[in-house]
């Protein structure tokens, strides 16, 4: 899926700058082999963002910048992605296919 304004590959560096992996393990991402959160192995395949969301750019992108205004009670926290961020890992995470 195409994010526009995003680049996948500064998406990736953004994930790593934002210790994403503490929580996730995500394919390509040094040392992200976190159990908190789900892998992300995949993502681009998914229907759905935390069970509810659809897995689409501007939903994503929204959760990125702020995860609990999406699904209050999460446990992903808002870690101050802006939004131009949130477009970058969103492109990242579409290619996890």
């Amino acid at each position: 899926m195409r994010v526009d304004g995003g680049d996948a590959k500064l998406g990736k560096r953004l994930m790593e700058q934002y210790q994403c992996g503490a929580c996730h393990a995500i394919p390509e991402v040094a040392a992200a082999r976190g159990t908190l959160g789900p892998p992300l192995e995949h993502f681009g395949r998914r229907s759905y963002i935390a069970g509810a969301i659809p897995n689409l750019p501007e939903p994503l992108t929204q959760w990125l910048v702020n995860p609990p205004a999406m699904k209050p009670g999460t446990t992903m926290p808002n870690l101050g992605v802006s939004p131009a961020e949130a477009r970058h890992m969103a492109a990242y995470l579409y290619q996890l296919r």
